[in-house]
């Protein structure tokens, strides 16, 4: 049975992928992914435990459940977004300087685009559209009658 132009795995995942601040929850739970793998690194690479040891584990897994819950329950992305960055930043302090500051850094960018993304918002217009629609409008000629 052949398929229509918009039938399929990639259109459907960008139908999906466009309803939620995908890149934020995904950039979000790679920090935490991050925090936590430098964690299971060697004695002669890893700075410091952190503080108590167990929040090391704690933060960075918190980090990687808000970027999932940010992909899958967009609605209450900016509750999300909050602790991600809170968490985020707490990972400094208790695994590795946040990831040696790869993961602290990917979570904090993961967090403002989720906090920033708007649902309903119009599809941008480039400049460069604008303005060839501001030319459009000057170049057409005035209607009969009208001076």
């Amino acid at each position: 049975m052949p398929r229509g132009p918009r039938e399929g795995f990639r259109p459907a995942f960008g139908r999906w992928r466009a309803g939620r601040p995908f890149w934020g929850g995904l950039l979000l739970a790679l920090g935490g992914a991050e925090v936590l793998l430098t964690l299971k690194a060697s004695l002669d690479v890893i700075l410091h435990v952190g503080m108590q040891g167990l929040a090391g584990y704690l933060l960075p897994a918190v980090m990687l459940l808000c970027g999932v819950l940010i992909l899958f329950n967009p609605a209450q992305r900016l509750f999300y977004s909050v602790v991600g960055v809170l968490v985020s930043l707490g990972t400094w302090l208790t695994s590795n300087l946040g990831g040696f500051f790869v993961g602290l850094l990917l979570g904090v960018a993961g967090s403002c685009l989720a906090f920033g993304w708007l649902p309903d918002q119009e599809p941008r217009v480039s400049r460069r559209q604008r303005r060839k629609e501001a030319r459009a409008e000057t170049a057409a000629p005035a209607p009969v009658g009208q001076p």
